[in-house]
């Protein structure tokens, strides 16, 4: 099989594009009626819908998969772990799901740019939810020790009280957007006709 367009964007860390770009491929293989079971890239192929937040597509390939293939292939199952973690919400648990298992020099870019994407959806997750939270639970979100989470958090602003271990969390200040009604600018545009006429 040509998995040239999936080396490439593995090589290119065009992370983002794997999950269709396996998806397309598998029907395509699967339309012209050619066996794929033991050579596909599961593990790819699932982290690819974890990368892109896809748990449903990731679940609903985990279920096509050969129980074969899945006694066979540890990665493949090492890699539904982190879907398993992500689909029954343990947020705090993912971290430990992609330390835990020793990846693929093939799966090792997409995994740690996975790590890296979702600790910053977790502290966006953090950040939007807690006004205080404590050191530890921040380190289990973020999936590092309470040291480095705390670095990373006052990093960003927050601030420490190391007497009782509590971060305050820095709200980001969000920029509004003003929506500009079509009516008000009919009325101006009129008015501006007006004066000139």
């Amino acid at each position: 099989m040509d998995f040239s367009a999936l080396n490439e964007a593995l090589a290119f860390k065009s992370y983002d594009k794997v999950a269709d770009i396996c998806d397309t491929f598998m029907l395509q293989v699967a339309s012209e009626g050619v066996s794929f079971h033991e050579e596909w890239p599961y593990a790819i192929h699932l982290i690819g819908h974890i990368y892109i937040n896809d748990i449903n597509s990731a679940r609903f390939l985990w279920k096509k998969i050969p129980l074969s293939v899945k006694e066979s292939q540890p990665e493949v199952s090492a890699a539904w772990k982190i879907g398993q973690r992500l689909w029954i919400k343990d947020y705090a648990s993912v971290h430990e799901a992609i330390r835990e298992f020793k990846w693929s020099p093939q799966c090792q870019g997409i995994v740690a740019a996975f790590s890296q994407l979702y600790t910053k959806r977790m502290f966006e997750l953090l950040l939007s939810a807690y006004s205080t939270i404590s050191i530890q639970d921040t380190a289990l979100f973020l999936g590092m020790n309470e040291d480095d989470a705390a670095n990373y958090v006052l990093q960003h602003g927050w601030t420490v009280d190391l007497t009782s271990r509590m971060l305050t969390v820095k709200k980001q200040t969000i920029a509004t957007e003003q929506k500009l009604d079509p009516s008000k600018l009919q009325r101006l545009t009129e008015y501006v006709f007006h004066l000139e006429h």
